[in-house]
């Protein structure tokens, strides 16, 4: 199993909304995650809008193709890049770069 971390920024003014929206994430986008081999994903939020993201998977480039297969990640992706800083032109899945895990305890 592949464990997975990454960073972005979520924009100060949208903190709240951004909380909101993931108290409430669409059925259809959890079952695609689900679907598409995403596990154990985790999203944790700084106040100051350091976003870590932490999933496990068996293969993280063909669970971020999956998910560019569907319908709905698309339209979440949407929604979703108008809360992000630096994303420099690219959505906030695109944006995702895994950090390079230098310990782990089992």
């Amino acid at each position: 199993m592949q464990r997975v971390c990454f960073l972005l920024k979520v924009r100060q003014d949208r903190l709240a909304e951004y909380r909101e929206r993931h108290a409430a994430v669409w059925p259809e986008m959890l079952q695609a995650l689900s679907a598409t081999g995403w596990h154990n994903y985790s999203l944790f939020l700084r106040d100051d809008g350091l976003l870590v993201g932490y999933l496990e998977t068996e293969d993280f480039a063909a669970a971020q193709a999956g998910m560019e297969a569907t319908g709905v990640n698309a339209r979440w992706q949407a929604e979703m890049a108008p809360f992000f800083e630096s994303l420099d032109g690219a959505r906030p899945d695109e944006a995702m770069k895994p950090l390079t895990e230098v310990f782990h305890l089992a």
